[in-house]
Protein backbone atom coordinates (compact mmCIF):
# COMPACT_ATOMS: atom_id res chain seq x y z
CA UNK A 1 0.00 0.00 0.00
CA UNK A 2 1.14 3.32 -1.22
CA UNK A 3 1.01 6.94 0.34
CA UNK A 4 -1.88 7.24 -1.62
CA UNK A 5 -4.03 4.29 -0.77
CA UNK A 6 -3.19 5.40 3.21
CA UNK A 7 -5.55 8.67 2.97
CA UNK A 8 -8.33 6.67 3.84
CA UNK A 9 -6.98 6.55 6.67
CA UNK A 10 -6.44 10.22 7.47
CA UNK A 11 -10.31 10.69 9.15
CA UNK A 12 -8.87 8.30 12.23
CA UNK A 13 -5.56 10.18 12.24
CA UNK A 14 -7.19 13.22 12.55
CA UNK A 15 -9.80 11.99 14.94
CA UNK A 16 -6.47 10.82 17.69
CA UNK A 17 -4.68 13.22 16.78
CA UNK A 18 -7.37 16.27 17.47
CA UNK A 19 -8.10 14.24 21.02
CA UNK A 20 -4.66 14.16 21.84
CA UNK A 21 -4.33 17.97 21.50
CA UNK A 22 -7.95 19.88 21.17
CA UNK A 23 -6.30 21.88 18.20
CA UNK A 24 -7.08 21.55 14.98
CA UNK A 25 -4.30 23.34 13.30
CA UNK A 26 -1.86 20.56 15.49
CA UNK A 27 -3.56 17.87 14.73
CA UNK A 28 -3.77 18.46 10.52
CA UNK A 29 0.17 19.27 10.89
CA UNK A 30 0.49 15.73 12.92
CA UNK A 31 -1.44 14.11 9.97
CA UNK A 32 0.83 15.38 7.93
CA UNK A 33 3.96 14.92 9.62
CA UNK A 34 3.14 10.90 9.85
CA UNK A 35 1.98 10.62 5.95
CA UNK A 36 5.56 12.80 5.46
CA UNK A 37 7.62 9.81 7.78
CA UNK A 38 5.46 6.90 5.63
CA UNK A 39 6.70 8.90 2.16
CA UNK A 40 10.22 8.86 4.22
CA UNK A 41 9.90 4.96 4.96
CA UNK A 42 8.99 4.01 1.80
CA UNK A 43 12.12 5.93 0.32
CA UNK A 44 14.58 4.61 2.72
CA UNK A 45 12.85 1.21 1.53
CA UNK A 46 11.66 0.41 5.07
CA UNK A 47 8.87 -1.99 4.75
CA UNK A 48 6.03 -1.25 6.41
CA UNK A 49 3.94 -4.33 6.72
CA UNK A 50 0.59 -1.76 8.00
CA UNK A 51 0.23 1.46 7.40
CA UNK A 52 -2.78 1.81 9.65
CA UNK A 53 -0.97 0.95 12.90
CA UNK A 54 2.49 2.83 11.77
CA UNK A 55 0.39 5.99 11.06
CA UNK A 56 -1.52 5.60 14.06
CA UNK A 57 1.66 4.84 16.03
CA UNK A 58 2.95 7.68 15.17
CA UNK A 59 0.16 10.64 15.00
CA UNK A 60 -0.42 9.37 18.71
CA UNK A 61 3.55 9.49 19.77
CA UNK A 62 3.86 12.88 18.25
CA UNK A 63 0.55 13.85 20.38
CA UNK A 64 2.30 12.57 23.58
CA UNK A 65 5.29 14.84 22.45
CA UNK A 66 2.93 17.73 21.98
CA UNK A 67 1.23 17.84 25.05
CA UNK A 68 4.96 17.72 27.14
CA UNK A 69 5.78 20.80 25.16
CA UNK A 70 2.53 22.50 25.85
CA UNK A 71 2.00 21.50 29.78
CA UNK A 72 3.83 25.18 31.10
CA UNK A 73 1.17 27.01 28.05
CA UNK A 74 -1.97 25.20 29.85
CA UNK A 75 -0.86 25.85 32.90
CA UNK A 76 -0.32 29.57 32.12
CA UNK A 77 -3.33 29.42 30.26
CA UNK A 78 -5.88 33.07 30.98
CA UNK A 79 -9.23 31.81 32.50
CA UNK A 80 -11.08 28.33 31.03
CA UNK A 81 -9.37 26.48 28.64
CA UNK A 82 -11.94 24.53 25.70
CA UNK A 83 -10.57 23.16 22.67
CA UNK A 84 -11.01 24.51 19.47
CA UNK A 85 -14.36 23.26 18.17
CA UNK A 86 -14.98 21.29 15.07
CA UNK A 87 -17.94 22.98 13.74
CA UNK A 88 -20.30 22.10 10.92
CA UNK A 89 -23.27 23.57 8.96
CA UNK A 90 -26.44 22.68 10.44
CA UNK A 91 -27.50 21.22 7.16
CA UNK A 92 -24.07 19.59 6.22
CA UNK A 93 -22.25 16.60 6.87
CA UNK A 94 -18.92 18.33 6.90
CA UNK A 95 -15.43 17.05 5.86
CA UNK A 96 -15.13 13.06 6.47
CA UNK A 97 -12.31 13.76 9.59
CA UNK A 98 -14.64 16.13 11.01
CA UNK A 99 -17.65 14.13 10.69
CA UNK A 100 -15.98 10.82 12.39
CA UNK A 101 -14.69 13.01 15.07
CA UNK A 102 -18.10 14.12 15.51
CA UNK A 103 -19.22 10.86 16.94
CA UNK A 104 -16.06 10.53 19.04
CA UNK A 105 -15.03 13.33 21.39
CA UNK A 106 -17.35 16.00 22.85
CA UNK A 107 -15.98 19.12 23.96
CA UNK A 108 -16.90 18.51 27.38
CA UNK A 109 -14.73 15.02 27.15
CA UNK A 110 -12.07 16.79 25.64
CA UNK A 111 -11.91 19.47 28.89
CA UNK A 112 -12.02 16.43 31.30
CA UNK A 113 -9.03 14.60 29.41
CA UNK A 114 -6.90 17.71 30.07
CA UNK A 115 -6.78 15.90 33.59
CA UNK A 116 -4.60 13.10 32.16
CA UNK A 117 -0.55 13.13 32.39
CA UNK A 118 0.10 12.51 27.85
CA UNK A 119 0.84 8.95 28.35
CA UNK A 120 -2.47 8.59 29.99
CA UNK A 121 -4.49 10.75 27.69
CA UNK A 122 -3.17 8.23 24.71
CA UNK A 123 -3.94 5.27 26.37
CA UNK A 124 -7.51 6.34 27.70
CA UNK A 125 -8.30 7.86 24.33
CA UNK A 126 -7.26 4.87 22.30
CA UNK A 127 -8.88 2.25 24.25
CA UNK A 128 -11.92 3.88 25.29
CA UNK A 129 -13.15 6.31 22.77
CA UNK A 130 -11.60 4.32 19.52
CA UNK A 131 -11.67 1.05 20.86
CA UNK A 132 -7.87 -0.70 20.78
CA UNK A 133 -7.28 -3.64 22.47
CA UNK A 134 -4.71 -3.45 25.20
CA UNK A 135 -1.77 -5.59 23.32
CA UNK A 136 -2.24 -2.62 20.11
CA UNK A 137 -2.50 0.12 22.91
CA UNK A 138 0.78 -0.94 23.83
CA UNK A 139 2.33 -0.77 20.62
CA UNK A 140 1.54 2.07 20.09
CA UNK A 141 2.36 3.60 22.74
CA UNK A 142 5.53 1.84 23.50
CA UNK A 143 4.71 0.34 26.44
CA UNK A 144 3.83 -3.16 27.88
CA UNK A 145 0.00 -4.58 27.85
CA UNK A 146 0.03 -4.88 31.24
CA UNK A 147 1.49 -1.14 31.89
CA UNK A 148 -1.49 -0.66 29.90
CA UNK A 149 -3.98 -1.69 32.03
CA UNK A 150 -2.45 0.02 34.86
CA UNK A 151 -2.65 3.50 32.92
CA UNK A 152 -5.99 3.09 32.01
CA UNK A 153 -7.41 2.19 34.93
CA UNK A 154 -5.57 4.87 36.93
CA UNK A 155 -7.28 7.38 34.09
CA UNK A 156 -10.31 6.08 34.36
CA UNK A 157 -10.30 6.54 37.80
CA UNK A 158 -9.55 10.45 37.34
CA UNK A 159 -11.93 11.05 34.77
CA UNK A 160 -14.60 9.64 36.86
CA UNK A 161 -13.52 11.56 39.71
CA UNK A 162 -13.61 14.86 37.19
CA UNK A 163 -17.21 14.03 36.68
CA UNK A 164 -19.72 11.68 34.31
CA UNK A 165 -19.06 12.96 30.53
CA UNK A 166 -20.63 11.09 27.31
CA UNK A 167 -17.77 10.68 24.69
CA UNK A 168 -20.32 10.62 21.92
CA UNK A 169 -22.28 13.01 20.81
CA UNK A 170 -26.59 12.13 20.93
CA UNK A 171 -27.75 9.04 18.76
CA UNK A 172 -28.86 9.61 15.47
CA UNK A 173 -32.94 9.27 16.54
CA UNK A 174 -32.23 12.55 19.19
CA UNK A 175 -30.19 15.08 16.93
CA UNK A 176 -33.43 16.68 15.55
CA UNK A 177 -34.37 16.59 19.12
CA UNK A 178 -31.92 18.47 20.26
CA UNK A 179 -31.27 20.55 17.13
CA UNK A 180 -34.95 22.50 17.60
CA UNK A 181 -33.92 22.55 21.49
CA UNK A 182 -30.56 24.36 20.58
CA UNK A 183 -32.87 26.34 17.97
CA UNK A 184 -35.38 27.59 20.90
CA UNK A 185 -32.91 28.48 23.21
CA UNK A 186 -31.02 30.50 21.01
CA UNK A 187 -34.49 32.16 19.67
CA UNK A 188 -35.37 32.97 23.75
CA UNK A 189 -31.78 33.81 24.11
CA UNK A 190 -32.09 36.91 21.55
CA UNK A 191 -35.32 37.56 22.61
CA UNK A 192 -34.92 38.64 25.95
CA UNK A 193 -37.56 35.80 26.77
CA UNK A 194 -36.38 34.97 30.38
CA UNK A 195 -39.01 32.40 31.09
CA UNK A 196 -38.54 30.25 28.05
CA UNK A 197 -34.81 30.55 29.10
CA UNK A 198 -35.09 29.12 32.26
CA UNK A 199 -37.60 26.64 31.46
CA UNK A 200 -34.50 25.50 28.94
CA UNK A 201 -32.07 25.26 31.44
CA UNK A 202 -31.20 22.33 33.65
CA UNK A 203 -30.84 23.23 37.52
CA UNK A 204 -27.15 22.86 37.54
CA UNK A 205 -26.19 24.17 34.43
CA UNK A 206 -22.81 25.15 34.01
CA UNK A 207 -21.62 28.08 31.40
CA UNK A 208 -17.85 27.55 30.68
CA UNK A 209 -16.02 30.68 28.60
CA UNK A 210 -12.95 30.33 26.55
CA UNK A 211 -11.35 34.08 25.77
CA UNK A 212 -7.54 33.40 26.80
CA UNK A 213 -7.77 36.64 27.55
CA UNK A 214 -7.42 38.32 24.43
CA UNK A 215 -10.94 39.41 24.40
CA UNK A 216 -13.85 39.82 27.26
CA UNK A 217 -15.12 36.66 28.06
CA UNK A 218 -16.05 34.82 31.66
CA UNK A 219 -12.75 34.76 33.97
CA UNK A 220 -14.45 31.43 35.70
CA UNK A 221 -17.20 28.98 34.80
CA UNK A 222 -20.67 30.23 36.44
CA UNK A 223 -23.04 27.34 37.65
CA UNK A 224 -26.87 27.76 38.31
CA UNK A 225 -29.57 28.48 36.52
CA UNK A 226 -29.97 32.23 37.87
CA UNK A 227 -26.89 33.35 37.45
CA UNK A 228 -26.41 31.52 33.59
CA UNK A 229 -29.51 32.88 32.45
CA UNK A 230 -28.79 36.36 33.24
CA UNK A 231 -25.30 35.98 31.92
CA UNK A 232 -26.71 35.07 28.54
CA UNK A 233 -29.55 37.65 28.08
CA UNK A 234 -27.28 40.72 29.35
CA UNK A 235 -24.23 39.01 25.92
CA UNK A 236 -26.94 38.60 23.43
CA UNK A 237 -28.65 41.81 24.56
CA UNK A 238 -25.15 43.55 23.87
CA UNK A 239 -24.57 41.51 20.72
CA UNK A 240 -28.19 42.79 19.67
CA UNK A 241 -26.98 46.76 19.48
CA UNK A 242 -23.67 45.43 17.93
CA UNK A 243 -25.31 43.53 15.14
CA UNK A 244 -24.02 40.29 16.42
CA UNK A 245 -25.20 37.33 14.46
CA UNK A 246 -25.71 33.17 15.08
CA UNK A 247 -25.97 31.03 12.59
CA UNK A 248 -26.84 26.87 13.91
CA UNK A 249 -23.83 24.43 13.73
CA UNK A 250 -23.05 21.05 14.81
CA UNK A 251 -20.08 21.65 17.13
CA UNK A 252 -18.21 18.81 18.06
CA UNK A 253 -21.68 16.81 17.07
CA UNK A 254 -23.25 18.66 19.73
CA UNK A 255 -26.44 21.32 18.73
CA UNK A 256 -24.35 25.07 18.52
CA UNK A 257 -24.35 28.13 16.88
CA UNK A 258 -21.26 30.49 15.42
CA UNK A 259 -21.62 33.68 15.97
CA UNK A 260 -20.59 36.37 13.55
CA UNK A 261 -19.87 40.40 13.98
CA UNK A 262 -21.30 43.17 11.80
CA UNK A 263 -19.21 42.97 8.87
CA UNK A 264 -19.79 38.81 8.99
CA UNK A 265 -15.93 37.65 10.65
CA UNK A 266 -16.88 34.96 13.20
CA UNK A 267 -16.02 35.85 16.78
CA UNK A 268 -17.32 33.10 18.84
CA UNK A 269 -18.58 29.49 18.88
CA UNK A 270 -21.45 28.51 21.17
CA UNK A 271 -22.30 24.52 22.15
CA UNK A 272 -24.58 23.50 23.84
CA UNK A 273 -24.74 19.60 26.04
CA UNK A 274 -28.16 18.59 26.50
CA UNK A 275 -30.20 15.54 28.17
CA UNK A 276 -33.46 15.20 28.77
CA UNK A 277 -34.50 17.86 27.13
CA UNK A 278 -32.39 20.45 28.69
CA UNK A 279 -28.96 22.28 28.62
CA UNK A 280 -26.73 20.84 30.92
CA UNK A 281 -23.41 22.81 29.52
CA UNK A 282 -22.77 25.76 27.80
CA UNK A 283 -19.01 25.99 25.73
CA UNK A 284 -18.29 29.64 24.60
CA UNK A 285 -15.19 29.75 22.97
CA UNK A 286 -14.55 33.52 21.49
CA UNK A 287 -10.30 33.01 21.85
CA UNK A 288 -9.78 34.41 18.13
CA UNK A 289 -6.81 31.70 17.77
CA UNK A 290 -9.03 29.36 18.13
CA UNK A 291 -11.21 30.48 15.42
CA UNK A 292 -9.15 31.09 12.16
CA UNK A 293 -9.92 27.36 11.25
CA UNK A 294 -13.77 27.74 11.15
CA UNK A 295 -14.97 28.33 7.27
CA UNK A 296 -18.39 29.30 7.74
CA UNK A 297 -19.92 32.30 6.61
CA UNK A 298 -23.22 34.28 8.14
CA UNK A 299 -25.25 34.04 5.24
Amino acid sequence: MNETDAVGYRPLLFSIAYGMTGSVGDAEDIVQDAFLALTRAHQEKTVIVDPKAYLTTVVTRLGINYLRSARVRRETYVGDWLPEPIVMPADSAGPAEHAELADSLSMAFLVLLEALSPAERAVFMLREVFGYGYSDVARITGKTEVNCRQIFARARQRIAAGGQVAASAPPPGRRAEGQELARRFFEAAAGGDMDALLGMLAPDVVLHGDGGGKVQAFGKRLAGRLPVMRLILGVFRRAGILGVSLRPAWVNGWPGAVKFDAEGRVIGVIQLDIADGMVHTIHSVANPDKLTHIRMNSA
